[in-house]
């Protein structure tokens, strides 16, 4: 759990680049990779995770800019893309303007559950994490390379000048 607003904007920021490295590899296309015709959309879990971010930080006491038109996913992957630099932007700007290292201390009662604000932090990062890592598996499917993330992905490892693991 974070105990600074320095702390939350440091994770905040390396997971925040590593969900837009995967947003910026879908192409239009990609969109419409699904498991199954009872289960989102590549789009809908991309455009999920760029309209939720603000939704949830509303809902634990950030007042932060909604996203127009959120129950619409766009046809276009660069304008998901685009609008997730913007969310994650305004995540950092409003945590640090209005949250002081104190405030992470306060419970509130956030999704039915009290917890320290710092938690529900902790809970925003898990969640882009959590939707990020259905979206590769989506994105091998539909032909997308995946981006490195934690390490190289299969792909990555050339890169570097060795060969994947064996299976």
């Amino acid at each position: 759990m974070f105990t600074t607003i320095a702390e939350f904007i440091e994770e905040w920021n390396q997971e925040a680049d590593s969900t837009q490295k995967v947003l910026d590899a879908l192409s239009n296309e990609s969109l419409h990779q699904q498991v199954s015709s009872e289960d989102r959309t590549l789009g809908r879990i991309a455009w999920h995770i760029v309209t939720s971010t603000p939704g949830m930080l509303m809902e634990f006491g950030v007042d932060v800019p909604p996203v127009d038109n959120s129950e619409t996913v766009p046809a276009s992957a660069k304008e998901i893309a685009g609008t997730f630099r913007r969310v994650s932007s305004d995540t950092v700007y409003a945590v640090k303007q209005q949250w002081t290292n104190d405030t992470l201390k306060e419970l509130v009662n956030a999704f039915g559950m009290t917890m320290p604000r710092a938690a529900t932090l902790s809970l925003l990062i898990k969640h882009i994490i959590h939707h990020r890592g259905q979206m590769t598996v989506l994105m091998r499917q539909a032909g997308i390379s995946v981006p490195d993330i934690y390490g190289p992905a299969r792909e990555g490892w050339a890169h570097i000048g060795m060969e994947a693991p064996a299976i």
